[in-house]
């Protein structure tokens, strides 16, 4: 790895949401200009307008108040249609010395992209990750970084970049710069063509909704990924897993010394705590992967029990709250992906919590954690965390940035101007949840002795067993019970899979076009809430309102 990336690998990972909340604060700003001129068709830089709105945040977390007091070079990139990173000829040329020499508050903070150079030093104090994470990049090109997170590259956050203009380098310089980058995303595996990729770096990708009620075990090519970093490249033979208490290694094993304790194998379904997102992304915008229905997987994981790990490492239950967990995916500082749960549930024998090394019978693969994972059932996926590196018995919850200031459950008031992550506990168990997969909407569906053909799936987390799925094609006004699939017996409290059903739904024979809705009902009775708008929350997460669709249908 060259020195030029190693120095930029340094610089933390802040994720999109987090980078938001500093815009978003601006958008106070953005509302002022709406009344000013009546209506944001009226503004006079409409572009100006759209893009603060619209934009998430960029690596640098620029922020609006980036363009409210440069506007004019704004509107000149605006006018001139000049991309980010290209050569202006009406700006003076640095060198690349020139540019290493304003690296403080007092010379001035500067960064390259291409051949711009940009003047960030009134917006270092405003860095969510705070003034010493960003300073790490001062005096030198961003280029390593927008390399890790390549969906920031978009026209709306290049603009806001541009802000900032404050001149060019030589085209040798850029050249210089570029020429010894490491992109950390080339050694990814290949993926399946059937899933439908949602987000190319880090991958996101779902299976089409028929897949999943094919099958009951979901088929590891067709199984959803969700990764936050790139993918971990690890040898067998050189894994370990380090195990400690309060960040003290108390002792590390090596695949073989895990392998030595009981195998066991559990059932279960894992579910990304954002699935169906692009649904209550309907109600208002949302930032984060626009999952539909998929996912969601459900299949056999085998490994050793998490608590029989800890029992033997002579843990006390009652001095502790918390296990933690730490990935081989690292963000540019060096940090983990990380997670963890409560110890009552690590200690548990009927939490049926595995360090996981195979799924479906086969070794993990890459994407989804080989050589080692910690698969919780019941809880949303975040929390299994991937390539496992560290378990850690603690008195704290992870600090990770995934667990304290991302997978939370907010209040539909909350907004990103007044959230704080602080009030909200940390997603563990998910909430009943029900998706109709086939047929899918706006599909057209052939009538059949006066009925149509409706198959999905219904889940509930932590254990709880699916009673029922209702589905109604009348807005409610008549139900009908779904017949449920399920091919395993579960202890009560245990139930970790998912439930497919599928129902004969009578329609109207003269009518072109139907509505169905579908909703589950679980063993404590609780039941998905009819409308995305009562439970609409910031990030987008817990999307398990009715899952309703249109298709047409064939006489």
């Amino acid at each position: 790895m060259s020195l030029c990336w190693k120095i930029f690998w340094g610089i933390r990972q802040r994720s999109q949401i987090v980078s938001l909340q500093v815009m978003v604060k601006n958008y106070n700003t953005c509302k002022d200009t709406e009344k000013k001129y009546g209506s944001s068709k009226n503004v006079k830089n409409p572009m100006l307008y759209t893009t603060c709105i619209a934009v998430a945040a960029s690596v640098l977390s620029i922020s609006y108040y980036t363009l409210k007091y440069k506007r004019n070079v704004y509107a000149f990139n605006a006018t001139q249609n000049v991309k980010c990173g290209q050569f202006r000829k009406d700006m003076k040329t640095y060198t690349l010395e020139e540019v290493r020499n304003h690296d403080s508050e007092k010379k001035g903070i500067w960064v390259t992209f291409g051949q711009g150079v940009y003047d960030i030093t009134k917006f270092v104090d405003k860095h969510p990750g705070g003034p010493s994470k960003i300073m790490m990049a001062a005096g030198g090109s961003i280029d390593p970084f927008w390399m890790i997170f390549a969906n920031h590259n978009t026209p709306e956050i290049h603009s806001l970049l541009e802000s900032m203009r404050i001149g060019n380098i030589s085209e040798e310089d850029a050249k210089f710069n570029k020429s010894d980058l490491y992109d950390p995303y080339a050694n990814d595996p290949v993926r399946h063509k059937a899933l439908k990729v949602k987000r190319n770096k880090p991958f996101c990708a779902e299976p089409s909704p028929p897949l999943l009620v094919e099958s009951f075990f979901t088929p590891v090519p067709f199984f959803y990924v969700r990764n936050h970093l790139p993918v971990p490249e690890i040898e067998l033979k050189d894994y370990t897993l380090e195990l400690a208490i309060e960040g003290t290694t108390k002792k590390t094993l090596d695949f073989k010394a895990l392998q030595k304790y009981e195998k066991r194998t559990v059932t279960a379904t894992m579910m990304c705590g954002g699935n169906r997102r692009s649904e209550m992304s309907k109600v208002k915008h949302l930032e984060g992967v626009q999952w539909d229905v998929g996912a969601v997987g459900n299949a056999t994981w085998t490994g050793v029990r998490l608590c029989d790990v800890l029992k033997d490492l002579g843990v006390n239950e009652d001095a502790f709250n918390h296990v933690q967990f730490d990935g081989h995916d690292l963000d540019p500082s060096g940090m983990p992906y990380g997670g963890s749960i409560p110890i009552s549930k690590a200690m548990d024998p009927k939490a049926d919590v595995i360090l996981a090394y195979e799924m479906n019978g086969e070794p993990l693969t890459q994407d989804h954690g080989f050589p080692v994972r910690v698969f919780v059932p019941g809880v949303l996926g975040a929390r299994s965390v991937k390539w496992l590196s560290k378990i850690n018995v603690s008195k704290e919850e992870s600090q990770s940035q995934w667990q304290q200031g991302d997978y939370k459950g907010l209040p539909p008031s909350t907004t990103w101007d007044n959230v704080d992550f602080n009030k909200s506990p940390a997603i563990q168990e998910m909430p009943v949840m029900s998706a109709i997969c086939d047929p899918q909407d706006t599909d057209k569906v052939e009538i059949k002795n006066g009925k149509i053909k409706v198959k999905g799936y219904a889940w509930s987390g932590g254990g709880r067993k699916i009673f029922r799925v209702d589905v109604t094609n009348d807005n409610g006004k008549t139900w009908h019970t779904a017949d449920l699939m399920e091919d395993l017996q579960t202890n009560e409290g245990r139930h970790w899979s998912w439930t497919l059903w599928n129902v004969e739904l009578p329609v109207d024979n003269k009518s072109k076009e139907v509505e169905i809705w579908a909703k589950a009902v679980d063993s404590s009775y609780n039941v998905q809430p009819e409308s995305f708008n009562h439970i609409y929350n910031i990030r987008g997460l817990l999307c398990n309102a009715y899952h309703k669709i249109k298709v047409q249908l064939k006489q």
